[in-house]
This record gives C-alpha cells, structure tokens and sequence, in this order.
C-alpha cells in the first residue's frame, strides 16, 4: 500500500528536533516491514488541539485525490488531542483510510470511547443530512405549488451566451462519493487540486453524469 508518515512535535524548540527525527525513523521502519510505499512525509512543529494546520490539509488532499491508501503515525496522540483527534479519526474514515501506528505495532485500536463518540459523530451527521435534504425538498415542493415551472431552467441551458462549461473530472467526483464524501468536500478537494468550480456546479455534473 502506498502510506504518508504524519509526524508532528507540540512546539517548534530546538530540543523538539530529535524527537521529530525518531518519528520518521520509526516510521520509516514501520513501513519497511509492513512493505509500504512511502508517498509522502510530513513533518509539523504545532499544537495537537489546533486543527488549522497545513500539514493535515496537505494529508486530507492527497488522501482524497487517491495518492495514497493508509496513514502511519507514532501514537494517536501525533495526530491531534481532544475534538480535533476526533475530526481528524471521523474524516479519515469517510475517506476509508486505516491507520496504522508504531506503538501499535499495527492497524490503529480506537478506544471504546473514542469509538462511540465516532459512532454518535457519523449520526448527528447523517441526520443533519436529511434535515438539509427535507429542506431543499420541501422548499423546491412549494415552488411548484405557487406556480414556479422547474423546466423552464433546463431549455437551451448549454446554450447560455457569455458562459463557458467548466471541465473538471467527474470520474473524481463519482469515486468521491462512492466514499461518502459531501459534494462540499469534494468541492474543497476540487478546488486544491486547481479545477475553480461551485458545489452547485459539481452537484449539478454529478447529476448529469448518473442520468446520461
């Protein structure tokens, strides 16, 4: 499999140093063993509770254009404390990304806690999710109730003057959403790898590519 090394120190002292270097050596012996291709190593000096961090959006990136299939860190601890862990854990599986760590010696054991609040995390989402949907649905069945006429916007709307179609890989989009990422996600993901397109605009493609 094709792994990132996430190694990361709480401050940027000189003292931090050897620390960081026995992450990567750690590491690096981890995927050895494990015979993984190691993609990319990322090193950061900065807080685990601060989730603002270019590393870990450099890490989501290239998990989500596919470049690499698992992550490898020192203890979970490495990759974020408090909620930001459990963000980065709830983001990580969506993308079906496993997590293997040295002080596991092996594929990452969540604890029962972090597990149920994962659990409640992916249902607060799902819910949130149908509410939005219900919203949309309902606010579109009144339209037509007071008049509004849906297909008046689909004439000629390849034709709009003064609009040029944006490309962008709709193959992408659909293996995105296979791993249940929203279409403002994929639009982030989209957008980081240099295509400027819309959430509209990636929802409406993605429509169009399932009904063709």
């Amino acid at each position: 499999m094709r792994t990132i090394l996430y190694c990361r120190v709480s401050t940027d002292k000189k003292t931090q140093e050897t620390s960081l270097s026995r992450q990567r050596q750690e590491l690096l012996t981890l995927a050895d063993i494990y015979d993984f291709t190691v993609v990319k190593i990322i090193e950061e000096k900065q807080s685990g509770y601060d989730i603002d961090r270019d590393g870990i959006f450099q890490m989501l990136e290239l998990f989500s254009a596919g470049k690499a299939d698992c992550l490898l860190i020192q203890d979970e601890t490495r990759l974020g404390r408090g909620n930001t862990k459990i963000a980065l854990f709830h983001q990580l599986n969506k993308l079906n990304i496993p997590i293997y760590t040295a002080i596991h010696h092996g594929q990452l054991e969540l604890s029962e806690s972090d597990s149920m609040v994962l659990q409640i995390v992916g249902i607060v989402e799902e819910y949130q999710r149908r509410i939005h949907n219900s919203k949309i649905r309902r606010g579109i069945n009144k339209a037509i109730n007071d008049g509004y006429d849906p297909s008046k916007n689909l004439t000629n709307r390849n034709q709009a003057p003064g609009r040029e179609r944006k490309t962008f890989p709709i193959g992408e989009v659909d293996r995105l959403r296979k791993k249940k990422l929203t279409f403002a996600e994929i639009t982030h993901t989209l957008n980081g790898m240099g295509y400027s397109v819309s959430k509209a605009t990636v929802h409406r493609r993605y429509q169009e590519y399932h009904n063709t």
